[in-house]
């Protein structure tokens, strides 16, 4: 689906500037950030309607929203300048992620201005790599308006309690998602979806990559960081080599690189040693790559970013919160009906799942 809708801005030579995808079980969210007229972004639109997977496209540029973007950027730092640029971290409120004799690597989190006025600041001590998720948007809820509630029971909140259409009631092969939601929501403070009966490994398990000790088949998710030139269908050119092999992607993020006219792809694809191998070595025969490395047996720094919005009216409001601060999320937009958190999830889909 991916190489399908980057295809799409390939054929008509628009520039993805950045892409980041979120997966869920059944669905999939894609942020695309892509420079041009409100009529050539018309025609974009238009022509990702017609794609038989895609089920709604917004634009987004002219509404209020939450933006965000994660950057993880590693710096060559000796040790008599570490102070200065702690300094900078404790002002833009970033994070030290690791730390070696030489090096810094840096993690910050904030709106593309943000995260380009780190980066100015930081470049004079000299920017040895960097990794960008890419801008992840949520629109802005309006005070006064209604929203139902999908996708569970309601049933300790009367009020809220909503007739789902059947055409959102979803098979899992076992049981639909609202069978877990009313088996699971008698007597608790706020309903959780069961998802005991889900006996197969999930393709975006939060374990997957896991291997049992004695695993025959090997298969675990390989982290991919592909160094490319930046041009328009350079997406398209690589995602269409993971297409054309069928391998999942389970993870994509494209943002800018360290050195200007590049972008680097993170990505996350299950397989084997061999087979991955074998997948590198077809992306190096693609000219506009630089370099890929296998980071999965290598010790490497990882983060992900997550926006996500609740539906919940304010007596639910508490019980949201209180999950949020256990696992450390912060509140970023506030409405009647919804909740709106950004965390950085060291599992993902943990607190998906409690809520």
């Amino acid at each position: 689906m991916i190489n399908r809708i980057a295809g799409v801005f390939a054929r008509r030579g628009y520039n993805i500037e950045s892409l980041a995808v979120g997966l869920n079980k059944d669905k999939a969210l894609f942020t695309i950030v892509v420079s041009g007229t409100e009529k050539i972004l018309k025609q974009v639109v238009e022509q990702l309607n017609k794609l038989v997977n895609v089920i709604q496209v917004d634009d987004l540029s002219k509404e209020p929203q939450v933006e965000r973007e994660l950057m993880l950027i590693k710096l060559n730092v000796e040790p008599e300048k570490r102070p200065e640029v702690m300094g900078l971290v404790d002002i833009f409120r970033a994070k030290v992620v690791d730390l070696s004799d030489h090096t810094l690597t840096i993690e910050v989190t904030g709106d593309p201005g943000k995260i380009v006025a780190v980066q100015r600041n930081l470049s004079k001590f000299g920017i040895k790599e960097i990794a960008r998720t890419g801008k992840i948007a949520l629109r802005r809820e309006k005070m006064g308006e209604s929203a139902p509630f999908w996708r569970f029971s309601a049933a300790s909140y009367p009020d809220l309690e909503v007739a789902m259409p059947s055409k959102f009631h979803v098979s899992t092969g076992m049981k639909t998602a609202s069978q877990n939601s009313e088996e699971s929501s008698q007597g608790d403070v706020y309903p959780v979806e069961s998802y005991e009966s889900f006996t197969t490994n999930q393709i975006l398990d939060a374990h997957w990559g896991v291997m049992a000790d004695g695993d025959p088949t090997g298969l675990c998710s390989h982290t991919l960081s592909i160094l490319v030139n930046d041009f328009p269908g350079v997406l398209n050119v690589v995602t269409g080599v993971f297409s054309r092999r069928g391998y999942n992607i389970q993870s994509l993020a494209v943002g800018p690189a360290e050195k200007e006219g590049t972008s680097r792809i993170t990505t996350v694809v299950p397989g084997t040693d061999e087979s991955i191998s074998k997948l590198v070595h077809q992306l190096y025969k693609l000219i506009d790559v630089y370099e890929v490395q296998d980071l999965t047996h290598l010790p490497f720094s990882a983060r992900e970013l997550m926006i996500i919005k609740i539906a919940v009216n304010t007596t639910a409001r508490r019980a949201i919160l209180d999950i949020a601060d256990i696992f450390r999320a912060k509140t970023v937009d506030v409405s009647d009906h919804t909740v709106t958190l950004q965390w950085e999830p060291l599992l993902p889909f943990w607190l998906k799942k409690s809520i």
